[in-house]
């Protein structure tokens, strides 16, 4: 990491904001969902016999095997195209370096397909519809909750609460590797994250298999998360939104969910909107009671979704300066 590094990360940010996220089947991280896909395949060929049920420790270890393939395959090409970009000169490593971090960070992306759940809510309310029919539809894109019964508030809910937790492994998680350890350590953070989405299922299926990707994935969100969150919190009187019950929410609730680090990005969103997430959920595998996060808030409204996704972005802003400011310091004490 050389001293432009400051100016790659506002760089992948601005081209982050430009661009967003294009769909094409070429995209660095979709290669890395087909990847992962075949690793899943192979390593089942490799652990498990076809036709019995296997033991929870083959399972574990087949999950094991595709993370590691992955992982190391995400690595080895973030290294590999810095390493000839660089040959080729400064400016072509800096650009390799952009579009790396690029690639695994989607702040754009999560704020449109959040801001398209408000504009379909409004276009529900807009024709008097009873239920948000569009709303519904629009926000099973981003939600792995059943999401046919779910009412305007429940709609609105669910996309601040995937907001604010996308907020750390959509954007903050990948700045915070990529600040400590370089672009290639932000692009394995997205291989990981994208094995937890794709396997972290706690079904038949994937209940051991996953395991392992679970468990990695909850620990390399575990500092940014909660740096990332208190972050929030700090961000929020600059967009008009309540330090105070931001930060009350935050200390109290943060710990209440039951994943090891959504809680605290949701608590700390809650608080500063004064409103209250989490709550009973309706998933594939039956109904999942969720604490509530700042049970004393009112029902979320489809406005607060834009508000989450200004959030959002002020997180980000204040998060990368953090980052960067540690791997300064981090850089001074051993010497860098």
């Amino acid at each position: 990491m050389n001293d432009y590094f400051v100016l790659v990360i506002i760089a992948s940010l601005t081209v982050d904001a430009a661009v967003g996220d294009p769909d094409f089947s070429l995209h660095p991280v979709r290669l890395l969902g087909a990847l992962a896909a075949k690793a899943e395949s192979a390593s089942r060929y490799l652990f498990l016999t076809p036709g019995k049920e296997d033991s929870r420790i083959r399972l574990r270890m087949a999950g094991f095997g595709s993370w590691l393939a992955v992982c190391g395959c995400a690595i080895a090409f973030a290294l590999l195209l810095g390493f000839l970009a660089r040959r080729a000169g400064v400016i072509p490593g800096i650009i390799a370096d952009i579009f790396i971090i690029w690639a695994s960070i989607a702040p754009s992306d999560l704020a449109r397909h959040a801001l398209r759940i408000e504009r379909a809510l409004r276009s529900d309310m807009k024709n008097a519809l009873p239920q948000p029919l569009t709303g519904r539809i629009a926000v099973s894109m981003i939600v792995g909750r059943k999401t046919e019964y779910l009412s305007y508030g429940e709609v609105s809910r669910a996309a601040v609460e995937s907001v604010a937790e996308s907020s750390i492994d959509g954007v903050a998680a990948p700045l915070f590797w990529a600040c400590i350890f370089g672009p290639a350590a932000a692009f394995a953070y997205r291989a990981i994250n994208t094995m937890d989405s794709m396997f972290g299922h706690k079904n038949a299926r994937y209940f051991y298999f996953g395991f392992f990707p679970a468990r990695a994935d909850d620990a390399v969100n575990y500092l940014p998360a909660r740096i990332s969150s208190l972050l929030a919190c700090v961000a929020a009187p600059v967009l008009g939104f309540s330090l105070k019950g931001s930060l009350e929410s935050f200390f109290k609730y943060r710990l209440a969910h039951a994943s090891p680090n959504a809680g605290h990005p949701e608590a700390a969103y809650a608080g500063a909107l004064g409103i209250s997430l989490g709550g009973p959920a309706s998933y594939d595998e039956g109904i999942v009671d969720k604490p509530f996060m700042n049970p004393r808030g009112r029902e979320p409204e489809p406005g607060d979704i834009r508000k989450a996704t200004r959030l959002m972005y002020a997180q980000t802003v204040f998060s990368a300066a953090v980052f960067i400011a540690c791997r300064q310091a981090l850089k001074a004490v051993i010497k860098w």
